[in-house]
């Protein structure tokens, strides 16, 4: 069996100072490395050009701003025009371990992964450098994406050190993909729409004295719209639109049941304030068990989508997956 060719995506912005650090650490194993200056103020991509001298090395830079996500998509469509196997993607500021490489590659080729992530929260000694405010808003983020992607198994959605095999890259349609920081969570999301399988390495983040670019009152205003929105596109894709299953039952029989125990119960209170004649304990009662067993029907479909076990849905037919749209 040959091995696979392997392509590392770095996208830049504001990381002058630690750059040529990452590119000289990049494995032997890699084939080639897609350096994408995101109109970075620094001008990292002519810096590097002048300063790293490697046959592996193709530097793209945007005329305007991207976004990391617009970046990354940048990278990996440039990626896919070689005969990349497997697309590493790792950041350019420095804290990510690129000798960590290997053991992601080692996922996707042992336990057929189509997707892998880092994740900073396997190991507690992992933790101690990362600053307190990241720490809450990445459990907090962690806890919104199993809800959106069904990934329930997964923490750290945020970790931007990634591999993506070919078919499962070709498949996703890069061009909804967002652009800024919202872009890890919704790879997982749109793989989870796909049932692609996705597992985790073990990574630790080397945190420094660096300035996240990352706006905080963006997050807080955009990612709530965003996870919504998403969510609801999950349910819709993977228990109504490709699958119809005992879950799809417990949903729809938690929101019937739900709706009609709310509606008559607030029908029956309208009319006992109208009339001023309280309602009988019968009357009462039927909303109430209507409800009651809305949530039991709830609860069955969050347990069932617990337990939903993802399939690896590339290879010999992924050119009709890749025609679905999301």
């Amino acid at each position: 069996m040959s091995k696979p060719e392997i392509t590392v995506v770095i996208p830049c912005y504001k990381v002058r100072e630690r750059i040529l650090g990452v590119l000289h650490s990049v494995p032997d194993m890699v084939g080639r490395i897609i350096l994408v200056d995101d109109a970075c103020p620094e001008k990292t991509g002519e810096h590097v050009l002048l300063n790293f001298k490697d046959e592996r090395l193709t530097v793209i830079t945007h005329e305007r701003n991207k976004g990391v996500g617009g970046a990354v998509k940048t990278g990996y469509r440039e990626a896919l025009k070689t005969n990349s196997d497997i697309i590493i993607k790792i950041d350019g500021d420095g804290q990510m371990d690129p000798s960590l490489i290997p053991e992601f590659i080692s996922k996707i080729e042992n336990e057929s992964a189509d997707y892998v992530k880092g994740n900073r929260f396997y190991m507690l000694n992992n933790l101690s450098g990362m600053p307190k405010s990241r720490m809450v808003g990445n459990f907090a983020i962690s806890f919104l994406n199993k809800m959106v992607s069904g990934y329930w198994e997964l923490m750290d959605p945020a970790n931007g050190y990634t591999a993506v095999t070919r078919d499962a890259l070709l498949t996703l349609p890069l061009d909804k993909i967002d652009n800024g920081y919202f872009f890890e969570n919704d790879m997982l999301f749109r793989l989870g729409t796909f049932r692609a399988r996705v597992e985790e390495v073990p990574v630790e983040s080397i945190y420094k004295n660096e300035k996240s670019n990352l706006n905080i009152l963006s997050v807080l205003f955009s990612f709530p719209f965003k996870y919504s929105l998403r969510f609801i596109k999950r349910i819709f894709y993977n228990y109504f639109l490709r699958d119809f299953n005992l879950g799809s039952v417990y949903i729809l029989m938690s929101c019937l049941l739900s709706a009609a125990g709310l509606v008559f119960g607030v029908y029956k209170w309208i009319m006992s304030y109208i009339t001023n004649v309280p309602s009988t304990a019968g009357t009462v009662m039927i909303p109430a068990v209507l409800i009651i067993f809305g949530m039991q029907f709830f609860l069955s479909a969050i347990n069932f989508d617990l337990n939903y076990k993802f399939r690896h849905s590339f290879g010999k037919n992924k050119q009709n997956v890749r025609n679905t749209k999301t």
